[in-house]
């Protein structure tokens, strides 16, 4: 792996079954008494937030706390970045206070890759989430949902890429840096994307995304294996890009009659936070199919497996418990 985690298209395919695999052993961790392991004890990680969030930080720093780093969480307001302060002198001043690794999102995108490059910080970033650019740990998580549920492999997948499996991706392409991400992330484990969105809603240039492109969900819905349905992000939104939520629930919102058509084994996958009634039904969002809790679940796993593998040693991340002959 690289020394910094930005973006997906970083990561080869024995990058993303590295963390994966690793994460899947982390696994184990959540089953014990006490969920800790002493893996980065003396590490320090600081979450730098400038965006809101609720997923994405609580679980980095619950992975960062069972790997026994010390955790300071920063956000953007209450600090001094709401008086002017500029990236680069508060990157300095986490430098400045020892950080191992820095875990930013930012609104604006290229910023952690201007983080990582810049030699204001010594230790590892890892993107977050920045702006409409990516989200790659998010789609780490989503490639670990997926794979404990349709790989095959000896355990849950382990050692198993996403070979032949067909994923549809639906809903706001344009301001989606978790389709991003996903897209890069998933072809590169032998996946076959197709996005599904209005025209108003995909990037210039999607046609030469490794993706395939649809405007008709029905259509695309008997041949998938797993659909992740994304929030239309009105908060980047300046103008009008579709009539009305009644008519965009209409063509691309996944509701029972819908789900119906997709094959028996199908996923329903949303990073969240859901706008239940536009782009997912309740009766959706909350049926067995859907993956959304699994997916918050697994992402502290791979979160983990993330920072154990940025700053971690040659040991191995969960050490094997010593039978009476190598006592």
């Amino acid at each position: 792996m690289k020394r910094h985690l930005v973006s997906a298209a970083d990561l080869t395919r024995d990058d993303a079954l590295l963390i994966l695999d690793t994460a899947e052993e982390l696994t184990r961790v959540a089953d014990r008494p006490i969920k800790k392991l002493p893996t980065l004890r003396g590490r320090t990680v600081v979450n730098l937030f400038f965006e809101d969030s609720t997923r994405t930080r609580i679980s980095f720093e619950a992975a960062a706390k069972r790997l026994s780093a010390d955790v300071i969480n920063f956000s953007a307001k209450g600090s001094s970045v709401s008086k002017g302060e500029s990236l680069k002198d508060t990157a300095l001043t986490l430098e400045a206070m020892g950080a191992d690794a820095v875990v930013i999102r930012h609104h604006d995108s290229g910023a952690p890759h201007r983080l990582a490059t810049s030699g204001w910080i010594g230790g590892c970033v890892v993107n977050a989430g920045d702006g409409t650019h990516e989200h790659p740990t998010q789609a780490l998580l989503d490639a670990f949902t997926l794979r404990r549920r349709l790989a095959d492999g000896p355990r849950r997948g382990i050692g198993a890429d996403l070979s032949g499996r067909r994923v549809t991706i639906v809903g706001d392409i344009l301001h989606s840096r978790v389709a991003r991400s996903n897209i890069h992330l998933l072809t590169t484990l032998g996946a076959e994307v197709t996005v599904v969105a209005p025209p108003t809603l995909l990037p210039v240039g999607i046609e030469r995304w490794p993706c395939e492109v649809s405007y008709d969900l029905d259509a695309v819905l008997p041949k998938s294996d797993a659909v992740m349905m994304l929030r239309v992000q009105r908060e980047r939104m300046n103008a009008a890009f579709f009539p009305t939520e009644r008519e965009y629930a209409r063509r691309y919102g996944l509701h029972g009659g819908r789900m119906a058509r997709m094959p028996a084994h199908a996923l329903v996958m949303h990073p969240g936070p859901m706008n239940r009634g536009m782009e997912i039904t309740a009766e959706v969002a909350d049926s067995p199919r859907c993956t959304a809790v699994e997916q918050v679940a697994g992402g502290v796993s791979v979160r983990m497996a993330v920072l154990y593998l940025l700053l971690g040693g040659a040991e191995p991340a969960v050490s094997t418990p010593r039978t009476e002959e190598t006592q």
